[in-house]
């Protein structure tokens, strides 16, 4: 099971209506957005994960935007992050970036994880 951070949702809706071709309405992006609310868990932002943001900042010279999405896996035990902002394989502190983009992603390999 996945889950999605506010974050994710906001970057979403930025880059679905105004960064693809053709872009989403703002109703098509919001009846999305509404759909994966009710789909997937969202973790909240909270302090200790803004703190952790920052130690990520300082510690592994991350992008605060990386960093904080990094720091709500690593505060939630959740071992893989999908991003193409990080090198595929990467691993830091127990949180593994993989690129769902990259030429040799296999959706197949993933779905077959255990939980």
């Amino acid at each position: 099971m996945g889950v999605l951070t506010p974050q994710v949702l906001a970057e979403f809706f930025v880059n679905a209506t105004s960064k693809i071709e053709p872009p989403l309405t703002t109703k098509q992006a919001y009846d999305r957005i509404q759909n994966y609310l009710l789909s997937w868990e969202v973790l909240d932002l909270t302090g200790p994960i803004v703190l952790e943001a920052v130690r990520g900042v300082r510690t592994h010279k991350m992008a605060y935007w990386d960093a904080q999405i990094w720091a709500l896996a690593r505060l939630h035990q959740i071992p893989i992050i999908f991003t193409e902002d990080f090198n595929t394989g990467a691993v830091i502190e127990g949180v593994r970036f993989v690129n769902p983009f990259a030429r040799d992603f296999d959706l197949d390999d993933w779905m077959s994880l255990p939980e």
